[in-house]
């Protein structure tokens, strides 16, 4: 009896889809659907290369476009043959020269809600080790920072977070030693080897240094910014790392993220920020509300920058 009855359900149920479908309901929704997901499609590729140099060149492509379509409407078949050419390898010359613009989109997908489950990550399921390793890491980050502060001892310290920053560690050498603050002035003692490039703190160790960072892309940057800021900034816009930074010159403590520069930031500040992206772990926003933090921030500082 209760078999019979599953059927009947499944039999009314595939009765009431096949309505649904030969009304012609689910096709509907599928042609929404496939409207919808090719205009999130476009718009976050407008979104990706609105700021970049890569703008200039989707002009350039729309301006061959539009030029194509006047020279087809007017039969001008020498220049249909040389535009129909230049389209033609126009595939492999966009990859080439959107490189690190399509870097940047995947490493932003790697970084979102379901990269968490990404077994390539290299993160254990030692939450609780991990978390006192970094607050022990913090804590000798900070002490280092304020004392490098007070000598006016320039120093540039990465937190790799999510997106590993291997390729980047290769640059340097190879340290794999606790945090302390002993360790972080003896690595950017000013006659030391390794005091001009970068360590790299992850799990709370610091894993490399003298490593060599890419500066920043923003040519909106102040000129005031030494080496030591624009690779901070650089490297925060192709990763979700934080970075420290440590004036040679005057002595203060900066802090990058997201491509944001926050400069002249006290001790209490430092611990504040790196405690609560670090250790808290706030969810990490969309792609959208990054990006519109990013624009607020350089508006913002640009805006300071004039106002000095």
């Amino acid at each position: 009896m209760e078999i019979e009855q599953i059927k009947t359900f499944f039999t009314q149920l595939w009765s009431v889809i096949s309505t649904f479908w030969n009304s012609g309901f689910l096709k509907l929704c599928s042609n929404v659907l496939d409207i919808v997901l090719v205009a999130f499609i476009v718009y976050h590729a407008i979104k990706l290369i609105r700021e970049t140099r890569a703008i200039q060149l989707l002009k350039g492509i729309l301006l061959l476009a539009v030029l194509y379509v006047v020279v087809n409407l007017l039969k001008m078949e020498a220049m249909m043959f040389l535009l129909q050419k230049v389209f033609e390898f126009s595939v492999i010359g966009l990859l080439i020269l959107f490189q690190p613009e399509l870097r940047h989109a995947l490493e932003s997908m790697g970084r979102s809600k379901f990269g968490v489950f990404n077994p390539f990550s290299g993160k254990g399921g030692q939450e609780l080790r991990r978390r006192e390793l970094m607050q022990a890491g913090i804590d000798g980050v900070c002490r280092a920072c304020s004392d490098m502060s007070d000598k006016k001892i320039g120093a540039l310290i990465i937190f790799e977070r999510v997106t590993m920053l291997g390729e980047i560690a290769k640059t340097g050498t190879t340290v794999d030693a606790l945090v302390s603050p002993e360790l972080i002035g003896n690595i950017f003692y000013p006659k030391a080897p390794l005091h001009d490039g970068a360590a790299i703190i992850r799990d709370g160790r610091v894993c490399a240094a003298g490593c060599i960072l890419p500066l920043t892309q923003n040519n909106a940057v102040s000129s005031e910014l030494g080496t030591r800021h624009r690779a901070a900034l650089g490297m925060s816009e192709q990763s979700d790392a934080i970075i420290v930074v440590v004036s040679e010159e005057r002595g203060s403590i900066s802090i990058a993220h997201d491509g944001v520069l926050l400069q002249d930031i006290s001790d209490g500040d430092l611990r504040e920020k790196l405690q609560k992206y670090l250790i808290i772990q706030p969810e990490q926003p969309g792609e959208i509300s990054r990006t519109f933090k990013r624009i607020a921030g350089r508006i913002k500082h640009e805006k300071d920058h004039k106002e000095k």
